[in-house]
C-alpha cells in the first residue's frame, strides 16, 4: 500500500520537521486549525501509521466490493453463454426486467442498511450481507425459469444494498479528505477489476459446459457465488470496524487518528445519535439531493456498459468465449486510467475538473459508437474511452460528495442516499439496450448514455457552484468578526459548521 501513503506527511512523528508554509490547501482546510493541534506520535510516524491503516482497511474492502460487483454483473457473461435461451427469455424484455428487479430492493434498503452498519459494526453486517448474496448467487445458477431468476435477482439486490455505501462510508471514517481520493478510487476500481476478472472466469467456466449435466452459464453463478460465500467467512475475522473500535491500534495511534479526523471534519466525526429524526434532518440540505443526481446521471452509462458490454462485443461477430476474453482489456484500461485520475486529483487537491474531463472522454467514446459502424477495430477502441472515462469520474464524484459531509450521521445518510437514489439510474440502464436495437447498432443505448452523462456534468457544475458559494459565505461570517455562533454548536454541525470548508 506504499503508493497510497506516499504523500502522507510525517510531520507528527518523532522526527518532526516544521512545515513550509503549512499544508497545501485543498479549499477544504479549516483556516483556524493549527498544525500543532494534533497529539505527538512518539512510537511511530504518521506515514507508518497510515500505511498500517491502509493494509488493514483497503484490501478487505476492495476484495469485498470486487466480489459484490462480480456477482451483480456476471449475469451479462451468463447471457452470452446461453442463459437467455435456456430460460426462454431471449426475446422481448424479460431479460431486461430481470436486470431491473435487482435495483428495487437495492434502492429501498440503502439508508436502513447504513444505519444497521453503525449499530451492528461493519465486520458483522458487511460480512453477513456478503455471505448471503454469495448464497443467492449460487441459487441463481440453479434456476429453471424466469420466475426463479426474478426471485434470486430480488434477493441479490436486497443483500448487496449496503455494500457500496457501507464500504465508502467506512473508508470515509478512516481518512481525511486530502488523503481520500487515491483510497476511494483504488476501492472503486474493484468494479473494473471485477469486469476484467469476470471475463477471465467466464471464459474458463464456460468450458465446463456439460460437467455434472450443467450448462456452462450455471457454473459461472455457482463457482463465483461459492467463492463469495467462502471469502465472506474469512473477512468476518479481518474486516476492520471504526477507528475507535479496532484492537490493532495503540491508544496513542487511536488518539492521533481521532484528533486528525476531528480537525479535518469537525468533532461531529464522532457523533453517534442515529434516529429517523436525525436522518430526515440531513435532507434539509439541498446539496444532498444534488449529490444523488450527480451519481444518478453517471450510473445510467456505467451499468449500461457493465450489463451489456458482452452483448455489444458479441455483435462484432465474436464467438461466446472470444467475447468473454475481449471484454477484459477495456476494464483493465479503465482501472489504470482511474488510478491516474485519482493520483492527479490528490496531487492538485482538486475534484471538479477531474469529474468533468473523464465524463467528456466517455461521451466522446459513445459518440464514436453512435456514428461509426462496420469498423470493428474503431468500435472496440471506443469502448476503452467509454469505460475509462465513466469509471474514472464515478469514484471522484462519490469521494468528493462523501468527504464534504462531516460526521457519522451526515456522512452515512448522505452516502447511502447518493448511492441509493443514484442506482435508480440502473433501472434506466437495464432498458437502454434491447434485442431489437442491435439492428441499429445500439444507437438508442449510446444516445441515452451521452444524455445522462451530460446531465451529470450539469449537476457537477451546480454542486461546484453551491459549495464554492457556501465557502464564500462562511469566509464572510468569519471576516466580519461575528463570533456569535457557539463552539458547542459548531462541533455537532459537521460540514454545516462555519469553520468547515468544502473541497472542490
Amino acid at each position: 500500500m506504499g503508493v497510497l501513503d506516499r504523500e502522507t506527511e510525517e510531520s507528527h512523528g518523532p522526527d518532526h520537521a516544521p512545515e513550509k508554509g503549512g499544508e497545501a490547501q485543498e479549499q477544504t482546510q479549516t483556516p483556524s486549525m493549527e498544525s500543532n493541534d494534533l497529539p505527538l506520535l512518539t512510537k511511530t510516524t504518521e506515514r507508518k501509521l497510515m500505511a498500517k491503516v491502509d493494509w488493514h482497511v483497503v484490501p478487505c474492502l476492495c476484495i469485498m466490493y470486487l466480489l459484490a460487483f462480480l456477482d451483480r454483473v456476471n449475469i451479462s457473461n451468463a447471457a452470452v453463454l446461453g442463459m437467455t435461451t435456456d430460460l426462454g427469455i431471449a426475446e422481448g424484455t424479460k431479460y431486461n426486467t430481470a436486470l431491473t428487479i435487482f435495483f428495487v430492493p437495492y434502492v429501498i434498503f440503502e439508508i436502513p442498511s447504513n444505519i444497521l452498519l453503525k449499530k451492528l459494526r461493519p465486520h458483522v453486517w458487511l460480512s453477513l450481507c456478503m455471505f448471503l448474496f454469495g448464497v443467492v448467487t449460487i441459487c441463481q445458477g440453479l434456476v429453471t425459469n424466469w420466475g426463479g431468476l426474478m426471485t434470486t435477482r430480488w434477493f441479490l439486490g436486497m443483500f448487496e444494498t449496503g455494500m457500496f455505501p457501507g464500504c465508502f462510508y467506512l473508508l470515509g471514517m478512516w481518512y481525511k479528505r486530502s488523503e481520500a481520493q487515491k483510497r476511494f478510487s483504488f476501492f472503486f476500481s474493484s468494479t473494473t477489476l471485477a469486469g476484467a476478472f469476470g471475463g477471465v472466469l467466464a471464459a474458463g467456466l464456460g468450458k465446463m459446459h456439460g460437467v455434472c449435466d450443467l450448462a456452462g452459464w450455471r457454473w459461472v453463478f455457482i463457482i463465483e457465488g461459492l467463492l463469495t460465500a467462502v471469502v465472506a467467512i474469512v473477512l468476518f475475522f479481518f474486516l476492520p470496524d471504526f477507528p475507535e473500535d479496532v484492537k490493532w491500534l495503540s491508544e496513542e495511534e487511536r488518539d492521533f487518528l481521532r484528533a486528525k479526523l476531528a480537525k479535518d471534519s469537525g468533532k461531529a466525526g464522532n457523533d453517534a445519535d442515529m434516529g429517523w429524526r436525525e436522518v430526515l434532518a440531513v435532507f434539509k440540505d439541498p446539496k444532498i439531493f444534488i449529490g444523488g443526481l450527480m451519481y444518478f446521471g453517471q450510473i445510467v452509462t456505467a451499468y449500461g456498459y457493465a450489463y451489456f458490454a458482452p452483448t455489444i462485443i458479441k455483435s462484432y461477430n465474436y464467438g461466446p468465449i472470444e467475447t468473454q476474453l475481449y471484454s477484459i482489456p477495456p476494464w483493465a484500461g479503465a482501472f489504470a486510467f482511474s488510478m491516474c485520475i485519482a493520483y492527479l486529483s490528490d496531487k492538485f487537491k482538486h475534484r471538479f475538473l477531474f469529474t468533468i474531463i473523464p465524463m467528456l472522454i466517455s461521451m466522446a467514446g459513445l459518440g464514436i459508437l453512435m456514428n461509426i459502424h462496420n469498423n470493428r477495430d474503431v468500435q472496440y477502441g471506443a469502448l476503452f474511452l467509454v469505460t475509462g472515462g465513466c469509471y474514472s469520474a464515478m469514484p471522484v464524484v462519490v469521494c468528493w460528495f462523501a468527504m464534504n459531509l462531516g460526521g457519522h450521521r451526515r456522512r452515512s445518510v448522505g452516502t447511502a442516499w447518493q448511492v441509493g437514489f443514484g442506482n435508480i439510474g440502473g433501472i434506466v440502464a437495464t432498458y437502454s439496450f434491447l434485442p431489437k436495437d442491435e439492428a441499429t447498432f445500439w444507437r438508442t443505448g449510446f444516445s441515452i448514455g451521452v444524455a445522462f452523462l451530460a446531465f451529470a456534468c450539469a449537476l457537477c457544475i451546480l454542486y461546484f457552484y453551491r459549495v464554492w458559494r457556501e465557502n464564500q459565505k462562511k469566509d464572510r461570517i468569519i471576516a466580519s468578526g461575528d463570533h456569535s455562533y457557539l463552539e458547542e454548536d459548531e462541533e455537532v454541525l459537521g460540514d454545516l459548521a462555519t469553520k468547515f470548508r468544502y473541497s472542490y
